[in-house]
């Protein structure tokens, strides 16, 4: 009965490793898949939990200067340009949203003016029901996308800019007049 008894202890204990074992295997394959560059974190640029305003102290240019800060935090070349504006806000039910438009492009001296641009859109959620010292939730997804991506979950990536601005001029030298 003893000896059955420490098998059986035992036999808990070895799964218990097993199943954490296999849990760490599984989360770390999951980081891998969604940021296939790297095989952890980049201690060069670490994700940030950007602190965001609360939703009482919220205006539309500090949802803009928050934007500005976020953006700035991103591993992207200092070629890269852009210009944030202010969309519109919308009254839902429960929340008022705040849409801005971020556009991306890369001038040169060759060609100051760029053949395409590449836009982010950045959505900032105001509720209506929750307190107003809690901070407002903001999403942002990339043009001709419909992934939407929270700050702090989301490592930017350059290519994602590039491969938009690529497919507008590939589209654009295919029309012809």
């Amino acid at each position: 009965m003893e000896s059955e008894e420490s098998y059986l202890a035992a036999l808990r204990e070895t799964a218990s490793a097993l199943v954490e074992a296999a849990m760490r295997n599984a989360q770390e394959t999951l980081r891998n898949e969604q940021n296939p560059s790297s095989k952890g974190p980049d201690p060069d640029f670490p994700f940030q939990n950007f602190p965001w305003v609360p939703c009482k102290d919220f205006s539309v240019e500090l949802g803009m200067k928050q934007i500005e800060e976020y953006i700035s935090t991103w591993e992207l070349h200092e070629s890269w340009l852009h210009c944030t504006d202010f969309l519109k806000d919308e009254e839902i039910e429960f929340s008022k949203l705040f849409h801005y438009r971020t556009r991306w492009s890369i001038p040169t001296r060759r060609k100051p003016i760029p053949r395409a641009t590449a836009c982010i859109y950045f959505t900032i959620q105001i509720s209506k029901i929750k307190p107003n010292t809690f901070p407002v939730e903001v999403f942002f997804i990339f043009e001709s996308t419909r992934l939407v991506h929270r700050p702090g979950q989301t490592r930017v990536r350059e290519k994602w800019l590039k491969d938009i601005i690529e497919s507008k001029i590939i589209m654009m030298d295919s029309i012809t007049f």
